[in-house]
């Protein structure tokens, strides 16, 4: 059993272009066209855009894959970040996290780690940052984590004979399974969980001013900024406009140059 505050984001995917069927594209219906898109999601978004007004012509202004993505942004005409998705590995986040992540439903996918299936006994549990910093608070914390943790791993032992004895036509698998979706019940929101969540670029963005914003919870807070910076290298034309700023609490918040695209 571990205690730790900090989240751990890794990129699973990007959208990839094919090149092919682009490049015959181009020669039946538009004619020669390059970008200098430092990735295939921002080179889709700005394809997308551009087949709205087939506006692919050396002549047709906005001649680079950051002008053409920051007048998406200033126009607020996000639909076409809509065709690009990110698909990012979360680990070291809450329960409680999660409870509120997956509300974002529009363009988000969810994958997230069965407490039925997987034995929680090696589980860690995150910490408020608040808490921690507070030695007789991380005292309690910690003493109900540990009375919560046995109580888990003692209500699974106890559970798994249960159902060995009375339903031994089941298999071990089925067993394990009974028994730890009813010991998972004295587990907090504190639980460390694991979660892949794939979204498109628009929907990345709400993510990132929601709940990067000083109003929102500090764990969910503190995953915002981390996305944020994972996604600027990957992305810089889409996400460039961000800047970071202090709050109160001593955490960092996001501020948007062009808010709600």
């Amino acid at each position: 059993m571990k205690i730790t505050t900090e989240p751990r984001i890794r990129i699973l995917a990007t959208s990839a272009i094919r090149q092919d069927e682009l490049d015959s594209f181009l020669t039946e219906e538009a004619g020669t066209w390059s970008s200098d898109a430092t990735s295939d999601g921002e080179r889709l978004s700005e394809i997308a855009g551009r087949v709205c007004y087939m506006s692919f012509g050396s002549k047709q202004g906005r001649k680079t894959n950051k002008e053409y993505l920051n007048n998406i942004l200033e126009s607020a005409h996000g639909s076409v970040l809509e065709h690009a998705t990110i698909t990012l590995l979360f680990t070291g986040v809450s329960r409680s996290l999660t409870h509120e992540l997956i509300r974002h439903r529009a363009g988000f996918a969810y994958s997230q780690l069965s407490q039925r299936y997987v034995d929680e006994s090696d589980t860690d549990y995150i910490i408020p940052d608040v808490i921690a910093k507070d030695e007789e608070m991380k005292r309690i914390f910690i003493d109900a984590i540990k009375l919560a943790h046995q109580s888990y791993e003692k209500l699974a032992e106890l559970l798994a004979k249960r159902a060995e004895e009375e339903l031994p036509e089941l298999s071990k698998t089925e067993r394990r399974k009974l028994a730890r979706q009813a010991a998972r019940s004295v587990l907090p929101n504190a639980t460390e969980t694991k979660i892949v969540v794939t979204a498109n670029l628009r929907a990345w963005r709400h993510f990132i001013e929601m709940r990067g914003s000083s109003h929102a919870e500090p764990e969910i807070r503190k995953l915002a900024v981390a996305v944020l910076k994972k996604l600027q290298p990957v992305a810089p034309n889409v996400f460039a406009d961000y800047t970071l700023v202090s709050c109160n609490d001593g955490g960092v918040a996001v501020e948007a140059l062009n808010p709600k695209v």
